[in-house]
């Protein structure tokens, strides 16, 4: 099936001959779906932290702090913008010239709130030799907008969404980029003013990323007395996975070579591996807000991580105490309860094994890479959400997932995912080295029958893509997980360009 010259491809990409056959075989069986206990809720799986206790977590990371302890902010940011702009595209493309739909008439009534009015109205005058102002007046709409998206503009329908500017200050104007540096002064700041931050970036846009740092750090360091030590990586060639033809065949191009496409964000998982930090924070690009807006993100980033660092504590002195052998039964007992009742791993024949299985079965348990991430209540977006899960060894424990890892065919497993009471906004924070201060080798924690198969198209013919299981997934699904929950206003993804209209957008 492969030859000489497919070979030569895989080599240069780093991609193993059974790899290919791994990927191949799960295009031919497929996935199953996981098999579900409930959807977490507060009265089951996600623990809600009461306002006399938030202090004491609080005062727990700002402690953690004071260590030598190197805390990272990561950030995936990749994603290009175009799906920011689906609407405006098809206002360029459609058969009319004046705003007609509500996402339309929305933007052009509000045009002048957005961070960008001054770059693009430049723009226009430059291109056009008039301002917004003229060319709305005329009627000449489409022209405002090609400014916006195309090229010879401020080509914001190619660059991703991290270099777009997002937010208005009385003295300058923030791309999302920025406002992460800003908040991570404000959360993952060490003892020593050290902030560390970390973008996965496409490679197409590394050098535009590290010119805009190169032109803001000293600014930000200066505002908020930090020192920033930020680094970028690129989804590795190696991630990519096989495109294969309807009959589960090799998709091939035109030139005959081998199709691959990127692996989706769980190809990410490689990345979080290679960086080197004791805690990590993982928040999506786009999800930001101004200074005037960032209090209560500031606060609940604050909190997680405070139980983060507690649950680590008592996961060490546990697995510390298992490695002298010298433990009696009400702290075997303990150990169980604490599995049990806070990271939520249950496992119904336990009570048949023996003394040392039981031991060793804690001590896997207890000792895995540890995330702790944040809740909001549903409010109707699509995605992700929290569920208690059953594990390939049987066990039941906390994980996220999406829609297409459940059986929506089952009405009752369909039931449990629509009646979910809470949504995932992609706020975690992850501890990422054992207690003896060594790196968990994270792929090692990766569920591989979590990926899924899209549907997709080159050149005109149908193909079959192959997308590994998610970052926050299934490519966490051997982690300990714990869920808190958080208010919703630590929430404000931008997924349209309008988003930016919102209230906790407009500083």
């Amino acid at each position: 099936m492969l030859n000489a010259k497919d070979l030569e491809q895989l080599s240069e990409k780093g991609i193993s001959q059974e790899k290919i056959e791994e990927q191949l075989s799960c295009f031919v069986k497929g996935f199953p779906f996981l098999e579900i206990e409930a959807s977490a809720s507060v009265e089951k799986g996600i623990k809600v932290i009461p306002a006399e206790s938030q202090p004491a977590y609080m005062a727990a990371w700002d402690a953690y702090l004071t260590k030598n302890k190197r805390i990272l902010k990561f950030v995936p940011a990749s994603g290009a913008a175009s799906r920011m702009f689906k609407n405006l595209f098809g206002f360029l493309s459609a058969d009319y010239d004046v705003p007609t739909t509500d996402f339309e008439k929305k933007f052009f009534a509000d045009i002048h709130k957005f961070a960008f009015y001054k770059a693009l109205n430049q723009k226009c005058q430059e291109n056009t030799g008039k301002d917004i102002a003229a060319l709305v007046a005329m009627g000449e709409y489409k022209k405002v907008v090609f400014n916006l998206l195309e090229k010879i503009g401020l080509n914001y329908g190619s660059l991703p969404k991290g270099l777009l500017l997002f937010h208005t200050y009385p003295d300058t104007f923030r791309t999302a980029m920025e406002e992460h540096l800003a908040e991570g002064a404000m959360y993952a700041k060490n003892n020593a003013g050290e902030v560390n931050i970390h973008f996965t970036v496409s490679p197409e846009h590394q050098a535009l990323f590290e010119q805009l740092v190169a032109e803001k750090k000293d600014y930000y360091e200066d505002k908020f007395s930090v020192k920033y030590d930020i680094s970028f990586s690129v989804q590795k060639p190696s991630t990519d996975t096989i495109a294969v033809n309807m009959d589960n065949t090799p998709f091939r191009d035109k030139d005959g070579k081998l199709l691959f496409r990127p692996g989706g964000h769980g190809a990410l998982i490689e990345n979080l591996n290679d960086v080197d930090a004791d805690v990590v924070f993982i928040k999506n690009i786009d999800n930001v807000v101004p200074d005037s807006f960032k209090s209560a993100t500031i606060i609940y980033k604050k909190l997680i991580a405070g139980v983060l660092v507690s649950l680590q504590e008592r996961i060490f002195k546990y697995l510390e105490l298992i490695d002298t052998g010298k433990y009696s039964h009400d702290q075997v007992e303990e150990m169980i309860h604490f599995l049990q009742d806070e990271l939520c791993v249950r496992k119904s024949d336990i009570k048949l094994m023996e003394d040392a299985e039981l031991i060793l079965y804690i001590k896997n348990k207890l000792n895995r890479p540890l995330r702790v991430c944040g809740m909001v209540k549903n409010v109707g977006e699509p995605g992700g959400g929290p569920f208690l899960a059953v594990n390939p060894d049987g066990s039941v424990s906390l994980q996220v997932l999406e829609s297409s890892q459940i059986d929506m065919n089952d009405p009752a497993k369909k039931a449990l995912f629509e009646k979910g009471t809470h949504f995932n906004p992609v706020d975690l924070v992850c501890a990422v080295k054992n207690y003896k201060g060594e790196k968990f080798n994270l792929p090692d924690y990766v569920d591989k029958n979590t990926g899924f198969i899209s549907y997709k198209s080159k050149d005109g013919k149908d193909l079959k893509a192959l997308e590994l299981p998610g970052l926050w997934n299934g490519a966490m699904s051997d982690w300990n997980t714990v869920f808190v929950e958080v208010p919703i206003e630590t929430f404000n993804p931008v997924k349209t360009v309008n988003d930016l209209l919102r209230r906790e957008h407009q500083s």
